[in-house]
């Protein structure tokens, strides 16, 4: 199947999804996420409700990846913060539930906001750091990881990059998920807009 084609196919399964969905149960969260970006956008402390599960999932990330060496052990914790929500927009995809989707992006984007604020402190070392173990002395790491990749003094050029890629993330929650608002609000134009 080529790209012309599936994306045709997507499209017809997503107006065939938006046919029976109540758009006014789903509109709050888009709201919910048009804050969080604002915010983000305004502070770069600012933190959601997800990140504290963005960090649970980074601290899971720390203790599974740990009999692979320092490195990844210290680089496990971004990696599943960052895996979560992509893992959650395949699973959505197999389940065609696309606003789900839509979602998934939006938490992506409050992951890749948190990593950028991790990114950030690099050097100034200011965050409060968590662990599960209790070590009177914790690894930042990102600190750890751009002085291993001697990419230290990039910290914040690295953030920022990361925010970008936020914010992208947040825009395609927000686009994707008003447009498909639009179709479950306005069902009798769906084949005016297919045609």
């Amino acid at each position: 199947m080529d790209w012309r084609s599936f994306l045709n196919s997507l499209r017809e399964d997503v107006f065939d999804w938006c046919q029976n969905k109540n758009w006014l149960i789903r509109l709050p969260f888009l709201i919910w996420f048009a804050y969080i970006f604002v915010r983000s956008l305004q502070d770069p402390m600012y933190g959601s409700v997800l990140s504290w599960l963005n960090l649970g999932i980074h601290e899971l990330g720390h203790v599974v990846l740990m009999p692979f060496g320092l490195f990844i052990h210290v680089l496990g914790g971004t990696l599943f913060q960052l895996a979560a929500p992509i893992f959650s927009l395949f699973n959505f995809y197999r389940q065609d539930d696309y606003f789900s989707i839509c979602l998934s992006f939006g938490w992506l984007s409050t992951s890749l906001f948190d990593t950028a604020r991790y990114v950030s402190d690099a050097r100034s070392l200011n965050l409060p750091l968590a662990t599960i173990f209790g070590n009177d002395n914790p690894i930042h790491d990102w600190n750890y990881l751009l002085d291993k990749l001697h990419l230290l003094p990039f910290d914040l050029g690295i953030s920022i990059f990361v925010k970008v890629l936020a914010s992208i993330a947040m825009l395609t929650c927000l686009i994707s998920g008003g447009w498909l608002l639009y179709l479950m609000a306005n069902k009798p134009k769906i084949d005016e807009i297919r045609n």
